[in-house]
């Protein structure tokens, strides 16, 4: 794994013509460069944080590297950055080739009837593997040229070495429900099937409809 310092003089050549694709009030978080890698900003938070041993820089480059090895399809990280601005670090990648499940939702053809199945085996396999990806949802989730699913934005990860246990999947899948309500598609993923699939018994919201 590739570090490098980046100074403000090379920063400003390397995003020349750059598209920014996510930013907040304090700048750019991830741009796509003209040669299409993109180029991600984590900034630490607090100044006494764990991010000053092990920036979320590294724990992204690192995450990708597990998951590939454990055979997930992920992005591939070129280089990290350690940048002027020492509450700032960067990394450099190419993205997973492919399209987010929720931009796949909105076309008209679409249906996931088409997907659930090969869904639910990807997030068990993720599950069994002990990946416990704190980020799991259908923006994270793609699905590449390959016809295979795989996962990006990967810094907020766990590995346990061992499947995890049925409290944390149902963790998992209560993430992955709040991102469903937030963007509006609760009423067309079927999330009832999907919980059931990989818990074995029914999702809150039908226990509650259903008392």
């Amino acid at each position: 794994m590739h570090v490098s310092q980046l100074c403000q003089r090379d920063l400003q050549l390397l995003t020349t013509n750059a598209v920014v694709l996510e930013a907040d009030s304090l700048g750019p978080k991830v741009l796509r460069l003209e040669n299409g890698q993109f180029l991600k900003f984590f900034r630490r938070k607090r100044w006494l944080s764990s991010a000053l041993l092990r920036p979320y820089s590294r724990r992204f480059a690192e995450n990708a590297e597990r998951l590939r090895a454990l055979g997930i399809a992920t992005l591939r990280v070129h280089t990290l950055y350690e940048l002027p601005d020492t509450s700032l670090s960067a990394v450099l990648y190419a993205p997973l080739p492919g399209t987010s499940l929720t931009q796949l939702a909105v076309r008209p053809e679409f249906s996931w009837e088409q997907i659930l199945p090969k869904l639910i085996l990807f997030v068990r396999g993720l599950h069994e593997r002990g990946v416990y990806f704190r980020s799991l949802h259908l923006g994270n989730i793609v699905l590449t040229p390959e016809n295979a699913l795989g996962l990006i934005d990967i810094a907020d990860m766990r590995f346990l070495g061992k499947p995890l246990p049925n409290y944390m999947v149902k963790r998992n899948l209560a993430h992955f429900s709040r991102y469903l309500k937030r963007e509006k598609m609760q009423n067309e993923f079927p999330f009832s099937q999907f919980y059931k699939a990989l818990t074995g018994s029914e999702s809150p919201s039908d226990s509650s409809k259903s008392a």
